[in-house]
């Protein structure tokens, strides 16, 4: 017996988030699936963290204790071989016994992908919230280099644990250019649920003049509630997770 460390990636437009729901179709319920036809005798494998509904990631962890009598990779292969089109192992690796994602991550990265025009795109509108009016790069970038430090991030999320805390540090946060629109990227020891969509909305609100710097730095170091609302699930990837 011994514990595996896997990476996957997938799609997350048809998953009904990454955690086990009962009459759902999850991330966790077919890579369970997959492992049970594998003659895994485990009740439940542990992750990195739950991705909402719609959310994808092409760097998510999880563990899982397995007898397999061959390598991590061919372990890999033969996942991908049982798994749907929209999910995959990325890699596969042998851990420590009390190998625990959830626990063991010091670092996440989300990425969260936008484009400005005025009308939709079917093919951009899978992976990428379409903003219109169009944002200012400048005022995007003041507003992202607010997010880092230590902060209490109330007013962006809520805990995963009922009285948790809602301090979180924030080690990068930046927008880049690609093709076709922007990347906002965020680093940060842990995420509150909702974080970075709430993150990116109030941001875009700041580019596009509808929510002042002055008011989105009281919200981020005053824990000051602003204008409600969230960007869409479809935009947002689980990057990588480090340990």
């Amino acid at each position: 017996m011994a514990r595996y460390q896997i990476i996957l990636a997938y799609d997350g437009t048809a998953f009904q988030g990454f955690q086990r729901q009962k009459g759902a179709r999850t991330v966790q319920a077919e890579v369970e699936s997959a492992l049970a036809r594998l003659n895994w005798g485990g009740t439940r494998l542990v992750s990195a963290g739950r991705t909402d509904t719609g959310v994808h990631a092409a760097g998510q962890v999880i563990a899982f204790d397995l007898n397999w009598a061959h390598s991590p990779e061919e372990l890999g292969r033969a996942l991908n071989a049982l798994l749907p089109e929209d999910l995959a192992v990325l890699h596969a690796e042998t851990a420590a016994a009390d190998f625990n994602p959830r626990y063991a991550a010091v670092r996440r990265t989300y990425q969260y992908h936008i484009y400005c025009q005025p009308d939709r795109h079917p093919l951009r509108d899978r992976y990428a919230w379409r903003v219109w009016p169009e944002v200012d790069r400048s005022l995007l970038d003041l507003a992202a280099q607010a997010l880092v430090g230590t902060h209490d991030f109330a007013a962006f999320g809520s805990p995963p644990r009922r009285e948790g805390s809602t301090i979180r540090t924030v080690y990068r946060s930046c927008w880049q250019p690609e093709p076709g629109g922007l990347l906002f990227e965020v680093t940060a020891n842990a995420f509150l649920y909702h974080m970075v969509r709430r993150m990116v909305y109030l941001q875009v609100l700041a580019g596009q003049m509808r929510l002042s710097l002055a008011d989105l730095v009281d919200c981020i170091r005053a824990a000051l509630p602003q204008t409600p609302g969230l960007a869409p699930a479809h935009g947002l990837v689980l990057a990588k997770v480090d340990f």
